[in-house]
Parts: C-alpha cells; structure tokens; sequence
C-alpha cells in the first residue's frame, strides 16, 4: 500500500469516526434492550431506525379501534420527543421513515395477544392478529426507546430504536393485579394511573376490592345506604369515599381502551361489616353494627338465614353486572370464620346461581372450593393449597395467588415503611423466583388460568405508598405470567430491571429501590 492511499484511508477513517461521533450512530443490539417482560424471541440485526419530524404512525384501514391505538403511541411519543407524530391511515404499507401498524389474524402460534415486531433502519412494522396484540407490540416500542421517551416535557433526541425482528406472545391468559379500595379508598385517577402501569408491562387484568368491613365503595342505587353510610369511613378513621356508577363505568372504558378488564368484587358472606352497618336487616339480630376503622378481619357475617340477605345480595350482582362488560364476578368467600361452615356452604352455592344468572363467571377465593362449584368458577389460590386442589378436582381452573409469594402488601424485609409480614418477607428476587405451574404437584399449567399480584391496603393511603410496595415487585409478576419459565432468570431479569429504574423514575413512580439490583446502572441511549 502507497503512503497516499493509506494517507487517503485513515482520512476517510477519521472523517466517518467524526460522523459516527455527530450524529450518535454506534452499533444496537436489540436482544440486549431492556425489555420487561422478555419477549419469546428476539433476532437482532445491528442496525438502527430513527424516528425524525417526518416520521407518522399508519394503522391499516380505517378502523377506529386501530386508529385510537395509533395515537395512544403518539400521544407517549410525541410530549418527550416534540416531533409532532401523527396518525394517517392506508391500505399499503407506507413508504421509509415510519410506524405501520396492521392485522393479519394468519399466525396462530401469536393468539389473541401476541405481536410481530419487525424493525429496519427504514421502517417500523408491527403486525398482529387482534387489536390487543398490536397495543402489547407498542409498549415494547416504548420500552425500545430511551427511558426518557416517557417523561411529560420535551427532552433531548436523538430517538433510535434498534433493528431486528421480536415474535412474543404470553404463556397466560390472566396476567394482573388487585387493588383493595376499601381499607383505604383510592380515587378514580389514581386507579387510572395504576392502569396505565399495568398496560406497561403487558398485564391486562385489574380486580377490584370493592367491599370489606372497613367500607364500601360501589354505589348500588336500589340499596343507597351501602355508600352514603357504609362508604364514608375507611382504616384509621378517614373520610373513606366510593365510587358512583358513572365513575366505576369510566374506569372500567379507560381500562378496556388498554385492553385490560375489570373483575369487581364484593366479598361475602364475611368480610361485610360495611354493609352489616348500613342496613340493620342483613343482621341476624336486625341490628345495625357500627362502622368498623381496624385492620382485624374474620368476625362478620351477612345472616345466611334471611331471605332478605339473598335480595340483598341479588340486587348487587345484577348492578354491578350490567356496569362490567368483563365476564368475571369476584364473590369473595374468604375468611368467614363466624359462618358456620353448614351454613357457608349453601350459601356460596346459590350465590354462584345469582352471578350465573346476571350472565358472569364467578371468581371467588381459594376457601370456595368447599363448596359444591358451578361450571366455569374459578378458585383464587392465596393461602391454602388443599382448596385449590379441591377446585382443581371439581374441575375448577384456578388463578394463582400465592400469598407468601405474590402478596404485593407484604414488605421487603423488616425495615420496610409499609406493609405486613404475615406471609414473610417478600424481597425482589423472592417475588420473582418462583413459577405458579410448580407450586403444587397437581396444580398443572393447564388448570391454572394465570397469576395475579395483590394489593392490600391496611397500611397504604397514598398513591406513593402504594407504589412503594408495587413497585418494583410488580414488573416481576408481569414477567412471570408473560414470559415463558424456560427463558427466565433472576440474574439475567435483575440488570434489565435496573435500567427500569430510570424508567420508573421518568413516569414519576415511587417504586422501592431494593439494594439487591443495582438501580446505578443507566439507560446511555
């Protein structure tokens, strides 16, 4: 080689080294993105797309459920990265430089939740069979981009989304969480933000609690005093609140429009000394009780003798089922240790028939299953294996609740603010390391419908107190209910879950910074 050919080469080295350094191209990886839950399959191809001020997101057709997921990415993307994307429509894939969103409904293996995710240095292309597989595809383009992307205000580009192409689609149909509103009651904003968290990470149910000795927090308009006396009081002795039905049918369509249901529950034949306060003709001694403040529970019981209770009962099935387009009721059943058990037993079984009857599948906990159940029941496993199994044996599925693993009102460890410790301690790699379809030896992944993340809210009044004890443990269950069992380890989750601490951070969650993850790690993108 001359001197002034490799004169010329070093020139042209240094020339692209300085465009590199300008402009920020370096080599991406898209299997190394910190993606939460990790997708199924993931090729990378080492490349980048940059979204710019002439980049747009295109749904196929002109479907208005294809165009409101189209603009809920462009309403995430556009406030961070001030682009002004918008959402334009076509029939053919558009031309290089954009987002194209599109159904197919030809891939079995993806389901009703599944996604395609195919990304060039030219275009985005995300393909699904249901509108459902195409919201979970976009949150994984979120996660793709800097954390930064999901802060209110305008930040600092550039936006890069490695290339490659993402197959992903979830091991459970049931993937959620449970908020208890009646220990301590939380606004309709606060449930939507904790919807919006949940839509993040590929979780598509929330149960509410929505009754309990300490208060009750749906209106039911032919029985009034549930609310305007039993809803005004909560743990501790605050104002304690409810929920009108307008304002439970907007959670329930903010939820829907992120592709996660609602299941309510109104927990019986215990657990009711909210409404044993309000109507003195649900107690046996026709007496009203007073309103209950404390955290014990296990001492209340509608008076299963009463045909008064089971109208009682009936009108509140029938309002709540006309407000819920989801098919589960949640019926409670649980810790009724003051109902005899000649007693519980056929009370659960013609309540099942009330809940059949309004045209819903009953959900109740895991101590139903001494009952005789209903086709479609499912039994919630939270403290006692030997009912699910009972479940499992009348031909029950069951969603996995346990609570020494999955309670997310248990604290981390002894010098946690918040939360219990009943079930143990539950630290981050504790609520992460375990596999539901292995819990019990015939407990099988075909009887198991998914997993589900408890809140319960004895020592949590805030939106910030909540998210203490969510957060981070919550991303895990995600994960666990996403995400094959085969593809999962703590080691490798735990430095994928670090770089979501600047995520977390960038959508304002006051989540718990376990010192077993090393939160110092950075998103550089």
């Amino acid at each position: 080689m001359t001197k002034t050919k490799f004169k010329n080469l070093a020139l042209g080295g240094f020339i692209l080294a300085a465009f590199v350094s300008q402009t920020g191209c370096k080599p991406t990886d898209l299997s190394k993105e910190n993606l939460i839950p990790k997708p199924v399959s993931v090729v990378a191809t080492g490349s980048s797309f940059d979204l710019t001020d002439q980049t747009d997101i295109y749904v196929q057709g002109e479907a208005a459920e294809l165009i409101q997921i189209g603009q809920f990415l462009a309403d995430k993307l556009n406030p961070s990265t001030g682009l002004g994307i918008e959402v334009k429509t076509t029939i053919e894939a558009p031309g290089p430089g954009n987002i194209f969103l599109s159904l197919s409904g030809t891939d079995a293996e993806l389901g009703n939740e599944g996604y395609e995710l195919t990304i060039t240095d030219k275009s985005v292309n995300l393909v699904a069979n249901q509108p459902a597989g195409l919201f979970r595809g976009i949150q994984s383009i979120r996660q793709i981009l800097p954390s930064r992307v999901e802060m209110a205000d305008k930040q600092k580009g550039p936006w890069k989304l490695a290339t490659g192409t993402i197959r992903d689609y979830p091991s459970y149909g049931y993937r959620g969480s449970m908020l208890d509103v009646a220990r301590h009651f939380f606004g309709v904003e606060d449930v939507k933000n904790l919807i919006d968290q949940l839509a993040y990470y590929k979780m598509n149910v929330l149960h509410l609690h929505l009754s309990d000795d300490q208060g009750w927090r749906i209106e039911i308009k032919s029985w009034p005093n549930l609310t305007a006396h039993g809803g005004k009081t909560e743990v501790g002795g605050g104002e304690g609140g409810f929920y009108t039905q307008e304002q439970y049918s907007d959670i329930v369509k903010y939820a829907q429009d992120r592709y996660i249901t609602i299941v309510p529950e109104i927990d019986m034949p215990g657990h009711t000394n909210a409404a044993l306060a309000s109507y003195a003709e649900l107690n046996c001694s026709g007496k009203a009780t007073e309103l209950y403040t404390g955290r014990e529970v296990g001492f209340s019981t509608l008076c299963t003798n009463k045909e008064v209770t089971y109208k009682f009962i009936d009108d509140v099935i029938r309002e709540l089922a006309a407000l819920t387009p989801g098919e589960y009721l949640h019926i409670g059943g649980d810790e009724s240790h003051v109902t005899k058990i000649e007693d519980y037993i056929p009370f659960m079984n013609r309540v099942q028939d009330m809940v059949i009857a309004h045209g819903k599948k009953v959900f109740a906990w895991d101590e139903i299953a001494l009952a005789t159940l209903k086709p479609n029941t499912v039994v919630q496993y939270w403290a006692k294996a030997e009912n699910a199994v009972k479940g499992v044996e009348q031909g029950a599925k069951v969603l996995i609740s346990p609570a020494k693993y999955a309670y997310l009102d248990m604290q981390y460890d002894s010098t946690s603010t918040y939360g219990l410790h009943w079930a143990g301690y539950v630290e981050v790699d504790k609520g992460y390391n375990w596999d539901p379809a292995n819990l019990e030896p015939t407990i099988k992944k075909e009887n198991i419908i998914g997993i589900e993340a408890p809140l319960w809210t004895e020592t949590v009044g805030t939106r910030e107190e909540a998210e203490y004890l969510i957060f981070p443990r919550l991303l895990g269950y995600a994960e666990i209910g996403w995400t094959p069992t085969e593809l999962r380890s703590w080691d490798e989750y735990k430095i994928r879950l670090a770089n979501h601490g600047e995520r977390m951070k960038a959508m304002k969650i006051s989540f718990y910074p376990s010192k077993l993850v090393n939160w110092d790690a950075k998103d550089k993108k």
